[in-house]
């Protein structure tokens, strides 16, 4: 699904080969300021290399409309944003930013159970811990029903025993449907429990 061939990208990545499958569950792992969230930047396209080519779908990203491309490919930040509003705001307002059909409240109450949170959809998002609104804004992309789930460190916030619950139904709700996701993660425990591949950034190069 996606290949890199002799990235470079400032003095943060510099990948001569990296492959990634489409379908699969890959884990990126590695210390703090390796170039792990860099990496997932350039798969979506908020930035591009120096040198070297990516390909998605054996097309380079440069041939890729960019609004498109994010319509197949979506990213979410270690940080997400929470616009003005409720719960049922903040969920709905990623497919209205898509242009793509709105979905019922039922379905809204589905996700939010999905990612263990147990809030009313008119719940004011002010209200909602750091951890709450990680899980929000999974909840929010899973909803768009894309190809590739970008997630940078999506547990980070949570306890032990919520972040395991949350990534193992997160990764089933991917698998039942036949997609791709790729998470940054600096948890060990996740990447051994749910990555299907595991790739090592050491130091801005894939550790072999």
């Amino acid at each position: 699904m996606f290949k890199l061939e002799f990235v470079k990208y400032k003095n943060i990545l510099d990948i001569d080969y990296l492959e990634i499958q489409g379908d699969k569950i890959t884990c990126i792992v590695g210390e703090s300021g390796s170039g792990k969230t860099t990496l997932l930047r350039l798969l979506n396209k908020l930035i591009s290399p120096d040198k070297g080519e990516i390909y998605f779908m054996e097309r380079t990203l440069k041939e890729w409309d960019t609004i498109e491309l994010r319509r197949r490919i979506t990213m979410l930040p270690q940080n997400p944003i929470m616009f003005n509003g409720n719960i049922r705001d903040n969920l709905l307002i990623g497919l209205k930013l898509s242009e793509k059909p709105l979905v019922k409240d039922e379905k809204l109450k589905e996700i939010l159970e999905l990612v263990n949170l147990n809030k009313v959809l008119d719940e004011p998002t002010q209200n909602l811990s750091g951890g709450e609104k990680q899980r929000l804004a999974i909840g929010r992309i899973l909803l768009l029903d894309c190809d590739v789930y970008l997630l940078d460190e999506p547990t980070s916030a949570l306890d032990e025993g919520t972040e395991v619950k949350v990534m193992n139904s997160v990764v089933e709700y991917i698998k039942s449907k036949n997609k791709t996701l790729i998470v940054v993660t600096h948890s060990k425990r996740i990447a051994s429990s749910f990555g299907e591949k595991v790739v090592e950034i050491f130091d801005g190069k894939v550790k072999v």
